[in-house]
């Protein structure tokens, strides 16, 4: 007789195996991510954006510093298992995306960012794509909350790199990752109409896009 799983119990599991597979990484950084958490501490707000492929590799690199990071996650089956698994690492989450529930989102982000002093986080062609396609809601949540957006990458030496539609990486144990952190990058103030949603979209892609190496 088959007996389902429920994934969620897998959390667990997953969570321990991904801080172990984490700790084995050698990470060589391009960029000085300390100093923006100890301002973040200090009150600044920050939003960091990455791409939804490299999610894997950011996170183990981001577990060797003390700080907790509030996180957009969709409200789908695949949410609620990254959802937990984000908040068993110290993370808080709030659910919702560009197709559902993200103006709640982004209202509980804001609240989170500002009230107690700790960065956002947003994959930005999340949570299905186009991949390297910027959505709104980075934008959208860096104009609302006065933060400036730092563009995250990382690259890996040697990688499984699958065929999703993100091309979701994860770099194979004792490989070297290259961490590369962007100018933080501000917003305009202007209404963010269409036009100007689809300009600062624009401009942060290309900040990402070019960052890396040479």
């Amino acid at each position: 007789m088959k007996i389902p799983i429920d994934p969620l119990r897998l959390v667990p599991l997953v969570s321990a195996i991904f801080n172990g597979w984490g700790r084995t990484l050698r990470f060589e950084e391009h960029g000085d991510l300390e100093s923006i958490i100890e301002k973040s501490r200090q009150g600044k707000p920050y939003v960091f954006a990455l791409w939804h492929g490299e999610l894997f590799p950011l996170a183990a690199y981001v577990k060797q510093f003390d700080c907790r990071f509030v996180i957009m996650v969709s409200q789908s089956k695949d949410g609620e298992f990254i959802s937990r698994f984000l908040e068993r690492n110290g993370h808080v989450t709030v659910r919702g995306s560009s197709s559902r529930g993200g103006v709640r989102a982004l209202l509980q982000a804001k609240r989170i960012i500002l009230k107690e002093k700790i960065i956002g986080g947003v994959t930005i062609d999340g949570p299905r794509g186009p991949r390297h396609k910027a959505k709104d809601g980075v934008i959208l949540l860096a104009q609302r909350t006065g933060a400036q957006i730092v563009p995250l990458r990382a690259y890996g030496s040697r990688k499984k790199e699958f065929k999703s539609w993100d091309r979701f990486m994860v770099p194979y144990p004792f490989s070297k990752c290259h961490f590369f952190m962007g100018e933080p990058m501000d917003v305009t103030t202007e209404k963010l109409d269409k036009d100007v949603l689809k300009r600062e979209r624009e401009r942060l892609e290309k900040r990402l896009l070019a960052l890396g190496p040479e």
